[in-house]
């Protein structure tokens, strides 16, 4: 749920190629780095989109060509001085098609405006001796944004591209109710002196264990505006989410619990991170003991009654709280399913949530049950089974 689990690997960009529409020898690529990269018979297969007829002209234009995709923007530029009238080209980034990529698509989008704009201005792009400054730009342009993802290049004078590459993410879940925001790193953000002041009423009870319905009730703010504002901060990797920690939960260890043993700074941080404030540091040997012993027939309440964790200087809340977040454990939940159509069912108003999609938290949160009475009215009932997963 967090922005770094949301995450996808970016692409590099491949190859920078300029290509238009030559009066006599009609589209071709008249430059790319590095040479020969794009070749004739791929060009051609795709011409149609890389030099497009007038109504696409314009627009971003994508092509997935086997492992290859193209991102362009074509132009057109009329003026009575061009040959037929015109003067159609497109500047285009090759990059990994099975890599995220969109956050060049303002590059090239913007790369195509300062183009136009050189045109206009000096002929950049129809004079030919101007013509040829062009791979070295394209060079230039390619190894920085590879590089350091910005670009600063100098045409001229008069005339500096800048570029700078935005990072753009998935847009995270959306939070509800019962879900727990907790700030990913420990130290509490500064905020600036003129954000709203209903953000700042929200911010001193994330604390990692209430939960959004909790915190828009403590902080006197509509739940929608607290929704939207803790999506934000996942969104910008600020915050991230876990459930709700009860001693009657019950965790499991995932996959990752192996990058605890083979890391070592990772090792430090959940080390630092589980440490009852004012005790003596735990080892890490109890610290993985105690993630290993997670299992589905062990809630927390009977971990600690077995290993006794605050005598090894570990706080087991925020044990749960560092697995969470760094995915080492994840949490198994109780979702109550009606195997019956009993009209005399007890609780009716309770049923419309025994489909198997509503976890008790969640149940819990909407009904403002507490989790023990949501249990004992589900065991209770003969009609209600329960599906943990």
């Amino acid at each position: 749920m967090s922005r770094a689990k949301a995450k996808i690997e970016e692409s590099p960009i491949k190859c920078i190629f300029y290509s238009e529409f030559h009066p006599t020898a009609g589209p071709k690529i008249t430059f790319q780095i590095p040479t020969d990269y794009v070749s004739k018979e791929l060009f051609d297969s795709y011409v149609c989109y890389i030099i497009p007829k007038e109504e696409l002209q314009r627009k971003l234009m994508t092509v997935v060509a086997k492992k290859d995709k193209i991102i362009g923007y074509p132009i057109h530029i009329g003026n009575a001085k061009y040959p037929r009238n015109k003067l159609i080209f497109n500047l285009c980034f090759v990059c990994d098609s099975s890599k995220r990529t969109m956050q060049y698509e303002p590059i090239v989008r913007k790369l195509a405006n300062y183009l136009v704009k050189l045109e206009l201005e000096d002929g950049l792009l129809f004079q030919e001796q101007n013509k040829t400054q062009l791979p070295s730009i394209m060079s230039k342009i390619k190894m920085e944004l590879n590089r350091n993802g910005k670009c600063s290049t100098v045409i001229n004078a008069s005339n500096t591209i800048f570029l700078n590459i935005i990072r753009v993410y998935p847009m995270p879940p959306k939070v509800k109710d019962q879900d727990v925001p907790i700030f990913t790193e420990r130290k509490f953000p500064i905020l600036p002196s003129d954000w709203d002041i209903t953000m700042q009423q929200i911010l001193p009870y994330i604390d990692g264990f209430r939960h959004v319905a909790k915190i828009a009730a403590e902080a006197g703010v509509e739940i929608r505006l607290v929704k939207a504002f803790i999506q934000n901060m996942v969104y910008y990797g600020v915050a991230t989410l876990i459930p709700i920690f009860m001693y009657s939960n019950v965790y499991t260890p995932t996959s990752k619990l192996n990058d605890l043993v083979e890391n070592n700074r990772l090792q430090e941080d959940c080390t630092k991170y589980v440490a009852r404030q004012g005790c003596h540091k735990p080892s890490f040997r109890s610290i993985f003991m105690l993630y290993c012993q997670l299992t589905p027939q062990t809630n927390v309440k009977t971990l600690c009654m077995r290993r006794n964790p605050r005598g090894d200087g570990i706080d087991e809340r925020k044990l749960i709280q560092f697995g969470l977040m760094k995915g080492i454990i994840r949490q198994l939940q109780k979702y109550p399913i009606q195997i019956s159509c009993d009209t005399n069912l007890k609780y009716k108003s309770l049923v419309k949530y025994f489909n198997g999609k509503y976890s008790f938290e969640e149940i819990c949160c909407k009904t403002g049950l507490s989790y023990q009475e949501l249990d004992e009215k589900v065991e209770k009932d003969q009609n209600v089974v329960v599906c943990w997963k």
